[in-house]
């Protein structure tokens, strides 16, 4: 089984001090991630990395320039203990058509829904995503995304570290896999904690993240 999954979008990295997580990147790989932008009224912002192809790793946390938000940050970065790879998200150019699809198979991805982010230029990036915490909350099967007539962040001349390898553990691997057929995708799968794990290519070498 290929480790890298077919239509793979972005992985997501979550942590509570963003500035800290950004530069253990860097130190550990050679390679500064690029200021993505800001989530506005949401708490949050962002730095990305080009994963090679058009992938990508969003390293997201609290925003100290914003108020605090009225709930909850998301992915839960106020509570996170340390830096974590939570969850990764599919691309689908048509992202009604993949839902209805997904849930004709047995697995609801959730809720649509719509979110934007300011890029360091002022560009406004508008895309459409399943709620993938309501569809299914431990993270290891990906949300939906569609970035409709947005540029994709990977246009923007991000750096790069090409992705090497993404797997996952799960206390019970076999009950993720036909919800993971749901959605038309695979994902190497062991037993264990649940948990995430991506090796990139980098400048000194290959580099495993949790």
């Amino acid at each position: 089984m290929d480790t890298i999954p077919a239509h793979l979008d972005h992985l997501v990295l979550a942590t509570p001090d963003l500035a800290a997580t950004v530069a253990d990147f860097a130190r550990r790989t050679g390679v500064r991630p690029a200021p993505g932008g800001v989530h506005v009224g949401l708490g949050t912002r962002n730095h990305l990395v080009s994963l090679g192809g058009s992938g990508y790793l969003e390293i997201i946390g609290p925003d100290p320039e914003q108020p605090p938000p009225q709930g909850p940050r998301p992915f839960g970065v106020d509570a996170l203990p340390a830096p974590r790879t939570l969850t990764w998200a599919l691309r689908t150019a048509d992202l009604d058509s993949t839902v209805a699809a997904a849930r004709a198979r047995g697995h609801d991805p959730g809720p649509v829904r719509p979110m934007s982010r300011r890029t360091p230029d002022g560009t406004l990036l508008s895309w459409r995503l399943t709620d993938g915490a309501d569809g299914h909350p431990c993270g290891l099967v990906p949300f939906l995304i569609d970035w409709g007539s947005s540029p994709h962040p990977t246009e923007a001349g991000l750096p790069v570290t090409p992705l090497l390898a993404l797997s996952a553990t799960a206390p019970d691997p076999e009950a993720l896999r036909p919800v993971l057929a749901a959605l038309d995708v695979e994902l190497p799968l062991s037993q264990g904690p649940v948990g995430l794990s991506f090796t990139v290519d980098s400048p000194r070498g290959p580099v495993t993240f949790d």
